[in-house]
């Protein structure tokens, strides 16, 4: 009885509304809404966490700008040059990222790429400006996540677990067409991102003394483990041969993110920087 108490108390399928909106004579993209809502929310979150650090708020607004154009394209590119048998044939479709089809991580790199060199040209602290980033990037990849819901895409293998998600026939994975229920990952991963957040932000209170990039480095610990886990429920992971990219990579960003914290606080240095751990103005 009471297994069957939890299973009923558990039990919910989700099921895509739709890729659009519609109000009135209006349609917009859902995937479209949550960027530009993961944007808004993360640029409000870091302005204040700066502040809170006597970091000019403004410059994260400027430091946005150029993420925007850093990991937007840079996502698209990764998720193409992996899919490149398909977008080969069909060239036109390289741009339709209103469609989905964006890998995080490639976002993460260009976005990163980005963030170094602003910080260089502002002579502004790489580190100090990532670990005010990291708690929104966190956030907003939780936001996200809720794309792939809306269109159907980025789940998991058939489950017969009390939650759920249904995917329509004609988004199903070859060769399992009469499988209608399949692992949520777009929520698992969200609630993953959502609690990995509310660890950075606990550690950016609680320790305000801590140095340069702890906060980055544990985002990079505390999502790679996460999103390890979550790709091999998977249908449809980027590969590399036998290999999926995406565990791969966080295999690198938890080896990375340890090493890094190890530099830190066993050895007690700073991270490599912009601006030298002697000259690190206040913003």
């Amino acid at each position: 009885m009471l297994l069957a108490a939890a299973q009923s108390l558990f039990a919910f399928t989700f099921t895509s509304p739709g890729t659009n909106l519609k109000i009135g004579p209006l349609s917009l993209r859902f995937y479209g809404l949550l960027i530009a809502s993961a944007i808004l929310i993360g640029v409000t979150l870091s302005q204040k966490l700066a502040k809170s650090r006597r970091l000019n708020p403004e410059i994260i607004g400027d430091l946005a700008v150029w993420l925007v154009i850093g990991a937007i394209p840079c996502a698209r590119l990764y998720y193409v040059a992996f899919q490149w048998d398909y977008y080969s044939q069909n060239p036109e479709q390289i741009i339709a990222i209103w469609r989905g089809g964006i890998a995080i991580h490639g976002a993460i790199i260009g976005g990163t790429i980005a963030a170094i060199i602003f910080s260089r040209l502002q002579r502004i602290s790489f580190w100090r400006l990532a670990d005010a980033v990291a708690p929104s990037l966190i956030l907003g990849q939780a936001i996200g996540r809720w794309g792939n819901f809306f269109n159907s895409e980025a789940f998991g293998a058939p489950t017969n677990l009390p939650w759920k998600l249904f995917i329509p026939a004609n988004s199903r994975p070859e060769g399992l067409a009469s499988e209608a229920y399949y692992h949520p990952t777009f929520l698992y991963e969200s609630l993953w991102n959502v609690m990995v957040c509310g660890l950075l932000l606990t550690v950016f209170f609680r320790f305000p003394k801590a140095k340069p990039g702890t906060l980055f480095l544990l985002y990079s610990v505390g999502y790679s483990a996460g999103r390890f886990w979550i790709e091999g429920l998977r249908t449809d992971s980027l590969m590399l041969g036998p290999l999926r990219i995406a565990q791969v990579v966080s295999l690198v960003g938890i080896i990375g993110g340890l090493i890094g914290l190890g530099w830190l606080y066993y050895l007690n240095r700073y991270l490599p920087d912009v601006v030298s751990p002697k000259k690190r103005p206040l913003i």
